[in-house]
């Protein structure tokens, strides 16, 4: 399939990171996380593409999310601690191949994350993965890198080929 026929054929809608986005699962089961935040439902999970020359912005969730690789080209996963103390560690999500490839990898509760396909020449042009987060994902939980903060010059000073991820 072409990502526009998977982008209509789940019902995808735009996300604000960037890409597509359709939510697939909300637990009615609610939990009260140790951090102090409000009651959450206990997981949710969405379907998310991005299409070639798209990326996910980069982002904190503070509840663990579980990316899995569904389909289409590989992703390149990145993530770093909160503080941006460390360099920002790279994962390839896709089918497991002699390149390093996995199809699933946590980033853990409060890491900025951000992401982009991998394209090849002749490539699919899209990659398809779910996005499972426990405790479920509420917007109340969810930040992005602001472009004018201190972690984005952080990240353009020390990492400046991942700074169009801003």
């Amino acid at each position: 399939m072409q990502a526009r026929e998977l982008i209509d054929s789940l019902g995808l809608q735009p996300h604000p990171e960037g890409g597509w986005y359709r939510e697939v699962f909300r637990s009615s089961a609610q939990v009260a996380p140790a951090d102090g935040r409000p009651r959450r439902d206990a997981l949710t999970t969405i379907y998310f593409l991005l299409e070639s020359g798209q990326h996910s912005r980069w982002h904190r969730v503070m509840s663990d999310e579980v990316w899995v690789h569904l389909g289409g080209a590989p992703l390149a996963l990145y993530s770093c601690d909160a503080a941006l103390r460390t360099a920002p560690a790279h994962v390839k999500l896709g089918p497991v191949d002699m390149h390093g490839a996995h199809p699933q990898h946590v980033v853990p509760a409060g890491q900025w994350q951000a992401a982009r396909p991998i394209d090849a020449p002749g490539g699919v042009g899209f990659c398809l993965v779910t996005c499972t987060v426990g405790p479920g994902f509420d917007f109340d939980d969810f930040t992005f890198m602001s472009p004018d903060g201190d972690e984005a010059a952080a990240l353009r000073h020390h990492w400046p080929d991942l700074a169009d991820l801003i």
